[in-house]
């Protein structure tokens, strides 16, 4: 079975929400991606950063590593920033680390 590729689409259905759909495998290869993504919905003054994860396939530290950065500058920076609808997988992972209370939507 093939891997499934990865790619971000941003949901602009709301303007003062940055929605990412990240599907695929966040994978060290993407993760810069990712991070770049994320920079480029702040730049745009949104003050609340959602990332659906319901189709990610794979989590890698690098893609971890993305998402604490910007849970700590959205303390600093006075923004919000969470996952929405995570995958199996996701919330595996982020429950190894114990990240799944700071990061998931309640």
């Amino acid at each position: 079975m093939a891997e499934s590729r990865f790619s971000i689409t941003e949901d602009k259905s709301d303007s003062k929400t940055g929605k990412l759909i990240i599907k695929g495998p966040v994978s060290a290869a993407n993760a810069d991606i990712l991070n770049n993504t994320i920079e480029k919905v702040l730049k745009s003054e949104c003050k609340c950063i959602v990332l659906n994860m319901r189709e990610v396939s794979f989590l890698a530290s690098g893609g971890i590593r993305v998402l604490l950065k910007y849970h700590k500058q959205s303390k600093s920076l006075n923004f919000s920033f969470h996952i929405e609808a995570p995958s199996e997988n996701v919330r595996n992972v982020l429950g190894m680390v114990a990240l799944d209370e700071m990061l998931l939507k309640k």
